[in-house]
């Protein structure tokens, strides 16, 4: 169907390309009392703000209607619009983007982004272009050294600016601007306003008409939010699980650092994932193939730091999870909108330390997504859906060759119909990565079960305590993995577990009690991540309070019970801080 206030060519490219109609924020800025003004918009990620500018700058980037009635590019020479974006990724984004919206008007496009051949850039600076797509950095290297003339430039867009800015490009942006005519046109794109991005529309732009959709599209109407709490210690058999359970055709992993992005990849790896690494230690040449694996299908797991996966662009990416929470409402809406794009239906799963729920719950009210809060998949949850994916494979209406129906009748001959169904399911299953089978956080002992009094093999037991309590947030299904790791013991060999304000006590049988104290004081000098926390031997009992039994399987204690009167071991030093277990690496970000 035809789009009314579109430029004809632009129109025809919109139906060949599948739109039946704008969304909201390309609506908005095609608008009558839009033409020709300054915009700061506010539009989330995957809204299609890309097409929106596009469609915005049509008016100075087209000339005059000709006697057929049709608007044309005049011939390249000084840019007419200039696009900056804060990565390389969604810089070249916006580039493929705008040719196939301005290729039947023969639009010349330059694209200059770091880590690409900049004499090659100049080139074709200098053989003339309609449009310049850029980095900040890069295009101030180009303006610099004269490469790039914007005396005659028409529109200039800033697509995420408020990104830009946290990246620290002010300095460079103003260059930019400065070097530009003041009659421009100046479209300014950002998710949030913050203080900054205000100053910077008051200093470039005049009379600027403010678009908001934020509340139209909210950027995850068609994504599916999900919550799984886990141990700290089973967040990586978590991811594992999630991406058997999904099975998706592209999943996206978000990592805080560079650190951890190498070990999950690694680790995907090595259990036969077909995965890539997205970080800031990557070449552009590493990226390129790293983003082609994926489009190729000969990937299907990407792993990612925020800055790495800014820009990017997948259509087959329908699962994103959250392998390590995002540090505020803005980053986890931008990281989970790589997916449920163009209408496509997606699914985002934060994976969340029980010590964290608290403050994640906080962070999706701020953000007003209502998510499902849901148990990590077990392994027999996966073997489930592998057993229905399977037949509904195998079920469908295949072309057979004549030669490979000759195959069939001789392996009937040789085995039975079960046989040979058996080894296509075993072959099937070899191919899939093993599911990991996570602590059951279902089990708890029953009201019966504790007043019979001890469980077998803990008659006779030694109290051992850790400075950490309620105050520190201390629960049963985080402490018990980390008494495990700690003091090298299953959790069939923990007893219960007490739980006062500012410190937990817990009984290990006496026949491996000597073997778990030599191990705590070797882990509390390993550098582990919670070698922080002192545990060490109690005299005699400690009297009643929170409990739980650490052999059920990890339920939450009686929080709300009688308040324990355990004495607080000497602290190290001053009081002991709050210590929440962390995911592994630093927190240095990418």
């Amino acid at each position: 169907m035809p789009f009314t206030n579109i430029p004809s060519l632009l129109s025809e490219a919109l139906e060949a390309r599948g739109y039946t109609a704008l969304t909201p924020v390309q609506a908005h800025v095609i608008e009558d009392n839009a033409i020709g003004r300054d915009l700061v918009v506010s539009a989330q990620t995957g809204s299609g703000k890309t097409v929106a500018f596009g469609l915005a700058m049509a008016g100075e980037l087209l000339g005059e209607a000709g006697e057929d009635g049709v608007q044309r590019l005049p011939a390249p020479h000084k840019p007419l619009v200039l696009c900056i974006a804060p990565t390389r990724e969604l810089a070249l984004q916006v580039s493929r983007e705008l040719m196939w919206l301005y290729a039947k008007a023969g639009a010349r496009i330059s694209t200059c982004v770091g880590g690409m051949d900049a004499s090659k850039e100049r080139r074709s600076l200098a053989h003339g272009a309609h449009i310049v797509v850029g980095t900040p950095g890069r295009l101030r290297d180009h303006l610099e050294r004269g490469a790039l003339d914007l005396s005659a430039l028409k529109v200039a867009v800033l697509d995420e600016a408020d990104e830009m800015l946290d990246m620290g490009f002010r300095e460079d942006l103003e260059q930019i601007l400065d070097a530009s005519p003041e009659q421009r046109r100046t479209l300014l794109f950002s998710a949030t306003m913050p203080r900054p991005i205000v100053a910077l529309a008051k200093r470039y732009q005049k009379d600027a008409l403010r678009i908001s959709t934020v509340g139209e599209d909210r950027g995850h109407g068609d994504i599916s939010y999900q919550a799984v709490t886990v141990s700290p210690s089973e967040i990586e058999h978590a991811v594992i699980n999630l991406l058997r359970f999904h099975e998706a055709e592209t999943a996206m992993l978000f990592c805080a650092t560079r650190d951890n992005v190498r070990h999950l990849h690694a680790s995907l790896v090595e259990r036969g994932f077909a995965a890539v690494a997205l970080s800031g230690e990557h070449s552009q040449n590493e990226r390129n193939a790293a983003l082609q694996a994926l489009r190729d299908r000969r990937a299907r797991v990407c792993v990612a730091t925020d800055v790495a996966a800014r820009g990017i662009d997948l259509p087959t990416l329908s699962l994103v999870v959250h392998v390590e929470l995002p540090r505020d409402a803005e980053t986890l809406q931008h990281r989970s909108g790589r997916t449920g794009r163009a209408g496509k239906k997606g699914t985002a799963v934060l994976i969340v330390p029980f010590p964290r729920r608290r403050r994640v719950e906080m962070m999706l009210r701020g953000a007003k997504i209502n998510a499902e809060w849901v148990n990590a998949p077990t392994a027999e949850d996966i073997r489930k859906n592998d057993h229905e994916r399977l037949i509904g494979m195998l079920l469908q209406p295949v072309e057979v060759e004549e030669e490979d129906r000759a195959l069939a009748v001789r392996l009937m001959a040789e085995k039975t119909p079960e046989d040979i169904a058996a080894a296509l399911v075993h072959m099937h299953r070899a191919t899939m990565p093993q599911a990991e089978d996570l602590i059951d956080q279902s089990k708890q002992p029953t009201q019966d079960e504790r007043s019979q009094g001890p469980r077998a093999g803990f008659e006779d037991t030694v109290w051992f305590r850790m400075d950490i309590g309620r105050r520190q947030n201390a629960d049963p299904r985080w402490i018990l993995p980390l008494i495990c790791r700690r003091g090298h013991i299953t959790k069939s060999e923990i007893g219960a577990i007490r739980i006062g304000p500012n410190e937990t006590a817990f009984e290990i049988p006496r026949t491996v009690a000597a073997r778990f104290s030599a191990a705590i004081q070797r882990t509390a000098q390993a550098g582990e991540e919670e070698s922080g926390v002192a545990i060490e031997a109690m005299q005699g009992a400690p009297e009643s309070g929170a409990r739980h039994d650490g052999g059920g399987g990890g339920g939450r204690s009686n929080a709300g019970g009688p308040r324990s009167t355990l004495h607080r071991a000497a602290p190290r030093g001053g009081p002991a801080p709050a210590r929440k277990p962390p995911y592994r690496g630093n927190r240095e970000r990418s």
